[in-house]
C-alpha cells in the first residue's frame, strides 16, 4: 500500500510541476531574487560536485535544463561563487555578472534563445560561503572527523549553486557527489544508509523543490531505522540517545498522514547536527535538519520534529510564493504540529505547548514594538530592501497559528480540518501568496459551507499590528497547577520534589519564565538548589534560568553561561541571553568578550544576526 501512495504522490509531482511550467506567466515577482523566471526558468539540476575540506571549498558542475517563454537571457542568483566556465547546449556564451549587491549577490546573465535545452555552469564555492559551515573534528560531538552542513533558507543556496533562488521556483535533481573515504554525504534526496568505500554518492529527488530547500551534510554519520520509511542518522556517539529520543517518529508520521493526508515524500528521516546548527531544525525534504539540543533525554521536546515533519504538508509541498508570505509556510505548520502533538499526547500537553507559543508571541510583538519595529508584527510583511531573515520572527510562526487557529475556533473543527485536506490536495507542489490565500479560503468556506469569512477577519490579522482582542488564549490545566506552585514557593520558599517530579520541560519553562521581578541573590541560590538548573543538560531550561541568571546578576551560573554560548549555535536560545547581558554596560562587556570567543563556531545565520545586535 505504502508503495502504491508513493507512486500516487510522485505523479502529484510531476503533474505539479508540468502544471506549474505550463504558468509561467502567472510566476510572482520575488524582491529577493535577480532571476526572471517568467521569461525563462529551471526545471531540472544535475548536479556533479567535490568537497574539499582542504580548502573549504565545493568544486561543481550545475547542468540546468530549463524552459524557455520569451526574452533572450536566463538569469541565476549567485553569492561568492567563482564562475570558471559557462556553456549553453555545449556552446560558450558571453555570459556576464551584474554589480554586487550585499544582500542579493550578483546576477549571473546567460544568453539563450527558444531552442536552448541545458545550461551549464562550472565553478568553486568561497571559503566563506554563507550556505555552508565548515566544521573541524574538534567542533563535533565525536571529535574524530570534520563535518559540513549547508543551510539555504532564505536565501543562502545561491552562495552554493548558481540558482533561481526563490520559494516561487521548483526543480527537481540528481547528484553526484565526492567526499573523502571516511566520510558519508547526505542531501534532501534519496540516501545511503551506509558508507561508500570510494566517497561517491548519488542522490536523486524526483519531487520538485524550491532552492531553499536544496541541502547537503558530509560527517561521520551512522544509521539506525525507526520503521520501515524512517530512520535517524547521527555521529556514531550521538546516534543510539538519538533514536530513543526520535522513538515516535513513525506514530507521528502516521498521526500526520491521518489528519491531512498521504506524505508525499516516499521517506521520512532525521539527521542530528552538532551544536553549531543556527536553527532547532531545518525541513529539508525527506531529510530534516535537527539541532541536538532537542535530545533532552526524557522526550518532551520532540515537537519540533512534529514541526519539522509538518512543513512535508505545509512549506514543501505548498511553499510560499516569496518571503513576505513566510507565514503561509510556518503558521499552518505551527497549527498542524499542535495537531500532532495533540493527537499522539493528548490536548493539555498540546495547550502547554501553545501557551508557551502565545507567551513568545507576546514577547515578540512587545519587542518589535518598543524598538520601532510594529509594522513587523503584521503577517504580510514588507521586506523590500531586506534580508528576508528578518521576517523569522514569531509573528509568522505564533500569530500565523493563533490566526488558523481562530479560524477552527470559530467556525469548527470538522470543517477547517476538511478545508486543509483539500488546500494540501489542491495546492501540492504549488506556491501561495497571502494575496491568494484569502480568496481561495473565502471562496472554499462559501461554497462548501456557505460560510461567509469577513474582511474584517483578514484584515485584523493580516494587515494589522499586534493581535486581535478576540485572539484564541490557550487553558492548560498543567500550567495552572503550576502557577499554584509558584505561588506557594514565593511565600513560602518551598517547592516540594512531589510537586516537581512530574514535570516535563513545559512546566519547568512556564515556572522560569513566569518569575516575579526582584528576586534576590538568596532566592536565586534557593531556586538553583531546588531545580539544579545551572547543572542541567536541557537546553531550553538551561536558557530561560541563564536569562534569569543575567538578570539578577547570579554569579554561580558564569562559567556554565560563557561555556553555553560558546558551544550552542541555536539562534533562539542565543538571542534572549545575549540581549539580557546588553541591557547593562558590565553586561555588554562580558556579552562582547564570550562573543569573540563563540563566533567562528556559529553559522552566518548566526552571525548576521549577533554582529549587528553587538555593534561588531
Amino acid at each position: 500500500m505504502r508503495k502504491l501512495i508513493g507512486i500516487f504522490c510522485l505523479l502529484i509531482a510531476l503533474f505539479g510541476c508540468q502544471l506549474n511550467q505550463e504558468k509561467m506567466s502567472e510566476l510572482v515577482n520575488d524582491v529577493h531574487s535577480f532571476s526572471k523566471p517568467a521569461q525563462v526558468r529551471v526545471t531540472h539540476l544535475n548536479w556533479q560536485a567535490k568537497v574539499d575540506f582542504k580548502t573549504k571549498t565545493i568544486q561543481a558542475q550545475a547542468d540546468w535544463q530549463i524552459l524557455y517563454s520569451k526574452g533572450d537571457t536566463l538569469i541565476l542568483d549567485t553569492k561568492g561563487l567563482n564562475i570558471k566556465e559557462v556553456k549553453v547546449d555545449g556552446k560558450q556564451p558571453a555570459f556576464t555578472l551584474g554589480n554586487e549587491d550585499p544582500i542579493l549577490g550578483q546576477a549571473l546573465h546567460i544568453p539563450v534563445n527558444a531552442d536552448s535545452k541545458i545550461v551549464r555552469i562550472i565553478y568553486t564555492t568561497s571559503p566563506t560561503a554563507e550556505a555552508l559551515q565548515w566544521l573541524s573534528a574538534q567542533q563535533t560531538a565525536d571529535k574524530q572527523q570534520p563535518f559540513l552542513f549547508t543551510q539555504s533558507q532564505a536565501i543562502l543556496a545561491r552562495s552554493w549553486l548558481p540558482c533561481q533562488d526563490s520559494p516561487g521556483v521548483r526543480f527537481t535533481y540528481e547528484a553526484d557527489v565526492k567526499v573523502p573515504a571516511a566520510l558519508m554525504a547526505l542531501m534532501s534526496a534519496s540516501n545511503p544508509q551506509q558508507k561508500s568505500e570510494t566517497g561517491e554518492y548519488h542522490f536523486e529527488m524526483k519531487q520538485a523543490i524550491p532552492s531553499y530547500l536544496f541541502a547537503l551534510s558530509v560527517g561521520d554519520f551512522a544509521f539506525k531505522p525507526i520503521s520501515e520509511r524512517s530512520g535517524i542518522y547521527a555521529e556514531p556517539s550521538v546516534l543510539d540517545t538519538a533514536v530513543w529520543e526520535f522513538a515516535d517518529l513513525e506514530k507521528m508520521i502516521a498521526g500526520a498522514e491521518s489528519l491531512y493526508g498521504a506524505y508525499a515524500w516516499e521517506r521520512y528521516d532525521v539527521l542530528v547536527l552538532p551544536p553549531s546548527f543556527p536553527f532547532g531544525g531545518m525541513e529539508n525534504p525527506r531529510l530534516t535538519f535537527a539541532t541536538p539540543t532537542i535530545l533532552a533525554g526524557d522526550r518532551s521536546l520532540t515537537s519540533l520534529i512534529a514541526h519539522e515533519l509538518a512543513h512535508s504538508w505545509s512549506g514543501n509541498l505548498v511553499t510560499n510564493a516569496t518571503w513576505s508570505d513566510f507565514w503561509l509556510n510556518e503558521g499552518f505548520t505551527v497549527y498542524f504540529e499542535h495537531r500532532i502533538m495533540e493527537k499522539l499526547y493528548g490536548k493539555d500537553y498540546s495547550e502547554m505547548l501553545a501557551a508557551l507559543s502565545y507567551a513568545d508571541l507576546q514577547a515578540t510583538i512587545t519587542e518589535l514594538t518598543n524598538s520601532g519595529m510594529a509594522e513587523d508584527t503584521k503577517l504580510k510583511l514588507n521586506l523590500v530592501n531586506r534580508n528576508p531573515d528578518d521576517g523569522v520572527t514569531d509573528i509568522a510562526y505564533n500569530k500565523g497559528y493563533f490566526f488558523l487557529r481562530s479560524i477552527e475556533e470559530q467556525f469548527g473543527r470538522e470543517k477547517f480540518d476538511v478545508f486543509l485536506n483539500d488546500y494540501f490536495k489542491d495546492q501540492a507542489f504549488k506556491v501561495m501568496t497571502t494575496e491568494a490565500f484569502i480568496p481561495y479560503i473565502r471562496n472554499y468556506y462559501q461554497s462548501k459551507f456557505k460560510i461567509s469569512l469577513t474582511d474584517e477577519l483578514f484584515d485584523k490579522w493580516i494587515f494589522t499590528v499586534g493581535l486581535p482582542e478576540d485572539c484564541p488564549k490557550p487553558q492548560s490545566l498543567a500550567f495552572e497547577k503550576v502557577d499554584q506552585a509558584l505561588n506557594s514557593w514565593l511565600t513560602t520558599n518551598e517547592l516540594p520534589s512531589k510537586t516537581t517530579q512530574e514535570w516535563t520541560t513545559h512546566e519547568w519553562l512556564h515556572f522560569l519564565n513566569n518569575l516575579p521581578a526582584g528576586l534576590s541573590e538568596e532566592q536565586m541560590v534557593r531556586l538553583d538548589q531546588l531545580g539544579k538548573f545551572t547543572e542541567s543538560d536541557n537546553a531550553e531550561i538551561l536558557c530561560a534560568w541563564l536569562v534569569q541568571a543575567v538578570r539578577y546578576n547570579y554569579k554561580p551560573a558564569y562559567v556554565k553561561l560563557e561555556s553555553f554560548l560558546v558551544n550552542t549555535g541555536r539562534r533562539k536560545f542565543l538571542s534572549p541571553i545575549y540581549q539580557e547581558l546588553l541591557k547593562t554596560a558590565d553586561g555588554k562587556q562580558r556579552a562582547q568578550a564570550i562573543y569573540e570567543k563563540a563566533r567562528p563556531n556559529y553559522h552566518f545565520v548566526a552571525t548576521n544576526t549577533f554582529d549587528a545586535m553587538l555593534k561588531k
